[in-house]
Protein backbone atom coordinates (compact mmCIF):
# COMPACT_ATOMS: atom_id res chain seq x y z
CA UNK A 1 0.00 0.00 0.00
CA UNK A 2 2.79 2.40 0.71
CA UNK A 3 3.73 1.96 -2.94
CA UNK A 4 0.35 3.01 -4.21
CA UNK A 5 0.51 5.90 -1.63
CA UNK A 6 3.95 7.14 -3.12
CA UNK A 7 2.49 7.03 -7.02
CA UNK A 8 -0.76 8.94 -6.00
CA UNK A 9 1.70 11.39 -4.13
CA UNK A 10 3.56 11.31 -7.36
CA UNK A 11 0.65 11.85 -9.34
CA UNK A 12 -0.40 14.97 -7.25
CA UNK A 13 3.12 16.67 -7.15
CA UNK A 14 2.81 16.46 -11.12
CA UNK A 15 -0.47 18.25 -10.62
CA UNK A 16 1.04 20.83 -9.03
CA UNK A 17 4.18 21.41 -10.99
CA UNK A 18 1.24 22.40 -13.35
CA UNK A 19 -0.49 24.33 -11.55
CA UNK A 20 2.70 26.32 -10.59
CA UNK A 21 3.63 26.76 -14.54
CA UNK A 22 -0.06 27.93 -15.12
CA UNK A 23 0.05 30.89 -12.26
CA UNK A 24 3.71 31.73 -12.88
CA UNK A 25 4.14 31.35 -16.66
CA UNK A 26 1.01 31.37 -17.70
CA UNK A 27 -1.33 33.26 -15.96
CA UNK A 28 -2.31 35.65 -18.59
CA UNK A 29 -3.02 32.77 -21.24
CA UNK A 30 -6.34 33.27 -22.84
CA UNK A 31 -6.98 28.72 -21.76
CA UNK A 32 -5.51 30.04 -18.05
CA UNK A 33 -7.90 32.98 -17.89
CA UNK A 34 -10.84 30.30 -18.46
CA UNK A 35 -9.85 28.20 -16.04
CA UNK A 36 -9.30 30.48 -13.28
CA UNK A 37 -12.37 32.32 -14.86
CA UNK A 38 -10.94 35.86 -14.55
CA UNK A 39 -10.75 38.73 -17.07
CA UNK A 40 -7.44 39.91 -18.66
CA UNK A 41 -7.60 43.13 -16.23
CA UNK A 42 -8.03 40.70 -12.82
CA UNK A 43 -5.55 38.44 -14.12
CA UNK A 44 -3.01 41.46 -14.27
CA UNK A 45 -3.65 43.05 -11.02
CA UNK A 46 -3.16 39.75 -9.57
CA UNK A 47 -0.41 38.41 -11.05
CA UNK A 48 2.23 39.04 -7.91
CA UNK A 49 0.02 36.85 -5.85
CA UNK A 50 -0.54 34.33 -8.59
CA UNK A 51 3.83 33.73 -8.90
CA UNK A 52 3.52 33.60 -5.41
CA UNK A 53 1.26 31.05 -4.64
CA UNK A 54 2.49 28.79 -8.01
CA UNK A 55 6.21 28.63 -6.43
CA UNK A 56 4.14 27.76 -3.08
CA UNK A 57 2.64 25.06 -4.97
CA UNK A 58 5.80 24.02 -7.03
CA UNK A 59 7.69 23.99 -3.12
CA UNK A 60 4.86 21.43 -1.67
CA UNK A 61 5.62 19.38 -5.15
CA UNK A 62 9.20 19.42 -4.95
CA UNK A 63 8.88 18.24 -0.88
CA UNK A 64 6.33 15.52 -2.07
CA UNK A 65 9.28 14.15 -4.44
CA UNK A 66 12.08 14.34 -2.16
CA UNK A 67 9.86 12.55 0.05
CA UNK A 68 9.15 9.97 -2.40
CA UNK A 69 12.94 9.15 -3.90
CA UNK A 70 13.69 9.00 0.18
CA UNK A 71 10.95 6.54 0.73
CA UNK A 72 11.74 4.41 -2.41
CA UNK A 73 15.58 4.33 -1.59
CA UNK A 74 15.61 2.91 1.63
CA UNK A 75 14.57 5.86 4.06
CA UNK A 76 10.95 5.12 4.49
CA UNK A 77 10.36 7.36 8.00
CA UNK A 78 12.13 10.54 6.19
CA UNK A 79 10.86 10.17 3.06
CA UNK A 80 7.31 9.14 4.08
CA UNK A 81 7.41 12.53 6.79
CA UNK A 82 8.56 14.72 3.69
CA UNK A 83 5.68 12.96 1.63
CA UNK A 84 3.13 13.70 4.08
CA UNK A 85 4.10 16.78 4.74
CA UNK A 86 3.77 17.92 1.23
CA UNK A 87 0.67 16.29 -0.19
CA UNK A 88 -0.74 16.78 3.38
CA UNK A 89 -0.36 20.60 2.86
CA UNK A 90 -1.90 20.26 -0.79
CA UNK A 91 -4.71 18.25 0.82
CA UNK A 92 -4.93 21.45 4.01
CA UNK A 93 -4.73 24.08 0.99
CA UNK A 94 -7.91 22.44 -1.08
CA UNK A 95 -9.70 22.73 2.28
CA UNK A 96 -8.81 26.27 2.64
CA UNK A 97 -10.23 26.64 -0.88
CA UNK A 98 -13.64 25.30 -0.39
CA UNK A 99 -13.84 26.48 2.59
CA UNK A 100 -13.09 30.18 1.63
CA UNK A 101 -14.91 29.98 -1.23
CA UNK A 102 -17.02 26.91 -1.85
CA UNK A 103 -17.96 27.90 -5.27
CA UNK A 104 -14.15 26.72 -6.15
CA UNK A 105 -14.68 23.21 -4.80
CA UNK A 106 -14.49 21.80 -8.43
CA UNK A 107 -10.82 23.22 -8.13
CA UNK A 108 -10.21 22.16 -4.59
CA UNK A 109 -11.23 18.54 -5.60
CA UNK A 110 -9.10 18.88 -8.69
CA UNK A 111 -6.18 19.85 -6.66
CA UNK A 112 -6.56 17.80 -3.45
CA UNK A 113 -8.50 14.62 -4.00
CA UNK A 114 -5.05 12.67 -5.29
CA UNK A 115 -2.62 13.86 -2.81
CA UNK A 116 -5.70 12.60 -0.10
CA UNK A 117 -5.86 9.34 -1.56
CA UNK A 118 -1.82 9.54 -1.33
CA UNK A 119 -2.00 10.14 2.18
CA UNK A 120 -4.44 7.87 3.21
CA UNK A 121 -2.69 4.82 1.57
CA UNK A 122 0.95 6.27 3.13
CA UNK A 123 -0.72 5.99 6.32
CA UNK A 124 -2.55 2.51 5.66
CA UNK A 125 0.81 1.20 3.96
CA UNK A 126 2.89 2.40 7.21
CA UNK A 127 0.63 1.14 9.72
CA UNK A 128 -0.31 -2.56 7.79
CA UNK A 129 3.50 -3.05 6.75
CA UNK A 130 5.53 -4.42 5.22
CA UNK A 131 7.27 -1.36 4.18
CA UNK A 132 7.43 -2.52 0.69
CA UNK A 133 5.16 -4.90 -1.45
CA UNK A 134 8.24 -7.03 -2.22
CA UNK A 135 9.51 -7.43 1.33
Amino acid sequence: MLVVGLVLAGIAALIHVYIFYLESFAWTDRKTLATFDMTAEQAEAMRPMALNQGFYNLFLAIVTVVGIVLAATGSTAVGAALVLSGAGSMVAAALVLVISDPSKRGAALKQGLVPLLGVIAVIVGLATGPTWWWA
